[in-house]
């Protein structure tokens, strides 16, 4: 009997000692996963602040084009082109851009005439024929876009 006893008492430290280490590698896997949700949150948190730091951005980018196109500081097609182009960035709903789609008529039908790099290897006669075009589309397009502009200001997307 005192055989059996000694190997009863030898299997239960045995199992209490594994017991033990169990235990502390599921604190130690606790303690990570809970660290992992701090830094998630604290990942999170600053991609929200970013997320809307971005949009406070393009936001008052489109006010600042709305403005530069009443005092003449952009010809229409170019305020057209970024002020479509950064509500596509804020990713509006389609109502929005069905609402201001004087500036998306305009950048369309304007696409197809070159810039930067593309229209200064143009010859004179061509870059006079497509701003003879461009004129022509702001013209067409002028009423649309002022007023598009003007319901702009103040907006926030």
């Amino acid at each position: 009997m005192g055989l059996l006893s000694s190997l009863v008492v030898l299997g239960s430290l045995i199992i209490l000692v594994l017991a033990v280490i169990a235990g502390r590698l599921v604190y130690k896997v606790y303690v990570q996963q809970k660290g992992r949700a701090v830094k998630l949150q604290a990942l999170e948190a600053a991609n929200q602040k970013a997320r809307i730091e971005q949009r406070r951005w393009l936001n008052k980018s489109i006010q600042i084009l709305a403005q530069a196109v009443y005092s003449d500081e952009l010809t229409l097609t170019e305020a057209s082109i970024r002020i479509s182009g950064l509500l596509d960035a804020l990713d509006v709903p389609t109502a929005i851009k069905a609402e201001f789609s004087a500036f998306y008529q305009l950048r369309e039908k304007t696409s197809h005439i070159p810039y930067l790099e593309a229209w200064q290897k143009l010859s004179n006669a061509e870059q006079k024929k497509f701003d003879l075009e461009r004129l022509q589309q702001e013209a067409t397009f002028n009423d649309f876009v002022m007023d598009a502009a003007k319901r702009i200001k103040g907006r926030d997307f």
